[in-house]
């Protein structure tokens, strides 16, 4: 806007403002030179440093204004990461309460699930032994330090017991409504479970990994039911198969499955065992129609009903047979039984070596002689049984093999006569057959006194041990897995024998060690024996079971990919790996160096 447009009267005053400040410098300058005239700073001195103060403390300010920001920058850094590390936290936290999505995958690998968390704290267990003794009584639980050990181990065990596999306490259950029960009790309070029958098992099967509380089925040891007429019987766990069998002859019945002296239903279900009758009767599995079983939060189930068939649903029977009490507790059984021969018989034959014995084994069974079980000893075992002194005779130092016939009596004459053929075809070196009742009990009992004559060896000598182990390979690789097998316990220098159920191809060796300077050269010994049996196309165990020794051969024998889904299958059954925890499956990784190199 120029001048001209603006009224006289703004002109006038802006006019008035100049001459108003000139006036006023004027006057400042006149006191500055007064003010230099008195020795003072002048004016325009103090103007400038009045200027210069200005910018300085503006600079200064604005630094400070800098700073501020950088920290609060800083400040907006640290607050942010923090909060995202609560949120990551909280999200954890809550995801971990929150229920998750269910695997979709038909395995479990082990690197992929979470290690089982128990609580065996001392509040917890006894807090739970309160809840035991309301459901048993005071007098069946045990909190003796002997009586924990007995149930963790034992001295023929393939497995050394560690210090800390012991339970808490050990109780002993009266009828399935108790073992419901005491799971239900387990279940709620995360305890672990070992089941205990016998006590006869050979791979770590009952070792207390977890510690917990061990069910002892002692009390659970009655025949609950024949029936004749349809030739099955009803037990519980802890009835022995020896008194089974006395009970049964009083109606010329029997039950063919004959492991060790002293096994129990329950743990000959658990590992799905055998014996010397397999070759003619079959196994366990055979020999179950049905269990009662309870599953780890206390559930009962029954797998099925009396049939000697059936094709309802998926054969439970099956699954709980030779799991090892993993899946759940066997608390009844149903078991066939059949008719005792009429007449039974035994013979005996020694050959000049492991591999003659053998291939008469391969000849007999290629023929289909219906014998009813071949065993063989090798020539260590026959010294042991005679430095034993338990049976009534000596007997060569020579490979022997021991026959049992079974049938009418013209059938069992006429089976003895086609093995002594093929005996003799075969190198034996000798051949005698039971012509009495007390005969054949003599013949035989040295193949029942194979174990305990080796574990005599080490009577007296605390560090001694027994390490007992099985495999099976089809029966054609039987010669040269025997022979290989006894050229590799040479080599070691251990006193070590061979015994075996050579009719179906599954045989033992019997270690003797000693647990300070051997323990090393046994478990290298008995891997090369497992090893070479899976190479063969065989398995890791054809009746003991894995328990803890064997189940890291299970991915060489079947595959990683079956070992997952039996995991899968575990942890169906009982997610929180309550139940005889370790075994068959690992529920934790090794620890390095813990699984031999294959």
């Amino acid at each position: 806007m120029s001048m001209r447009s603006l009224p006289r009267a703004s002109i006038a005053l802006r006019h008035s403002g100049r001459a108003t400040r000139v006036g006023r410098i004027t006057q400042q300058r006149w006191a500055s030179d007064e003010t230099s005239r008195k020795g003072e700073k002048p004016f325009y001195h103090q103007l400038q440093e009045s200027i210069y103060d200005r910018v300085q403390k503006e600079k200064a300010e604005q630094y400070e204004i800098q700073m501020l920001q950088q920290r609060t920058a800083r400040g907006r850094f640290w607050a942010t990461v923090t909060i995202i590390g609560l949120t990551a936290a909280i999200g954890y936290y809550f995801g971990q309460k929150i229920p998750q999505p269910p695997s979709t995958s038909s395995t479990a690998p082990l690197e992929k699930i979470t290690p089982p968390k128990h609580d065996i704290s001392e509040a917890s267990m006894e807090a739970a032994w309160t809840e035991f003794r309301d459901i048993v009584g005071k007098q069946n639980i045990s909190l003796d330090m002997a009586d924990l050990q007995s149930h963790s181990g034992s001295a023929w065990s393939s497995h050394p017991a560690e210090p800390g596999d012991v339970p808490f306490c050990v109780v002993k259950p009266g009828s399935t409504e108790d073992v419901s029960a005491i799971m239900q009790v387990c279940h709620k309070r995360k305890i672990p479970v070992t089941p205990y029958s016998g006590g006869t098992s050979l791979e770590g099967h009952f070792a207390a990994t977890k510690g917990g509380v061990c069910i002892d089925f002692s009390r659970m040891d009655k025949i609950l039911k024949l029936h004749k007429e349809d030739l099955d019987v009803v037990v519980q766990p802890a009835v022995g198969w020896e008194l089974l069998n006395e009970e049964l002859a009083k109606d010329n019945l029997f039950f063919p499955p004959d492991p060790g002296p002293g096994a129990m239903i329950g743990g000959m279900v658990g590992t799905g065992c055998s014996g010397t009758n397999a070759y003619r009767y079959g196994t366990m599995k055979d020999w179950v129609i049905s269990l009662t079983v309870v599953l780890a939060d206390g559930t009962i189930i029954k797998t099925r009903q009396r049939p000697r068939k059936s094709s309802a649903g998926y054969d439970l029977t099956r699954m709980f047979i030779g799991s090892e009490g993993t899946l759940g507790l066997v608390t009844e059984a149903t078991l066939k039984v059949t008719v005792k021969p009429q007449h039974t018989s035994v013979a005996v034959c020694a050959f000049p070596s492991i591999r003659a014995a053998a291939d008469c084994v391969f000849r007999v069974v290629g023929a289909g002689v219906p014998i009813a079980a071949i065993e063989i000893l090798d020539d260590v075992q026959m010294q042991c049984i005679n430095d034993a002194g338990q049976t009534s005779r000596e007997w060569k130092k020579a490979p022997t093999l021991f026959f049992k016939f079974a049938g009418t009596p013209g059938a069992v004459k006429e089976q003895v006569g086609q093995v002594q053929s093929m005996a003799k075809k075969s190198g034996s070196v000798s051949f005698e057959f039971a012509k009495s009742e007390q005969e054949k009990e003599d013949l035989w009992q040295a193949r029942k006194e194979a174990l305990w004559s080796v574990m005599a060896k080490a009577e007296g000598n605390d560090d001694m041990a027994v390490w007992t182990t099985d495999v099976a390979v089809p029966i054609s690789k039987l010669p040269q897995i025997i022979e290989e097998t006894k050229a590799a316990i040479g080599k070691s220098g251990l006193l070590a024998s061979i015994v075996g159920h050579v009719g179906d191809g599954n045989f033992h060796s019997i270690i003797l060690y000693n647990r300070k300077t051997d323990y090393e050269k046994t478990k290298h010994l008995v891997h090369d024996m497992v090893k070479r049996a899976i190479e063969l196309e065989g398995t890791a165990t054809g009746e003991h079971g894995v328990g803890l020794v064997k189940r890291d051969y299970l991915p060489h024998e079947l595959g990683q990919t079956t070992v997952d889904a039996m995991r899968q299958l575990k942890k169906a059954f009982d997610p929180l790996c309550l139940l005889n925890c370790d075994k068959i499956v690992r529920a934790n990784p090794p620890k390095p160096g813990e699984v031999a190199e294959w």
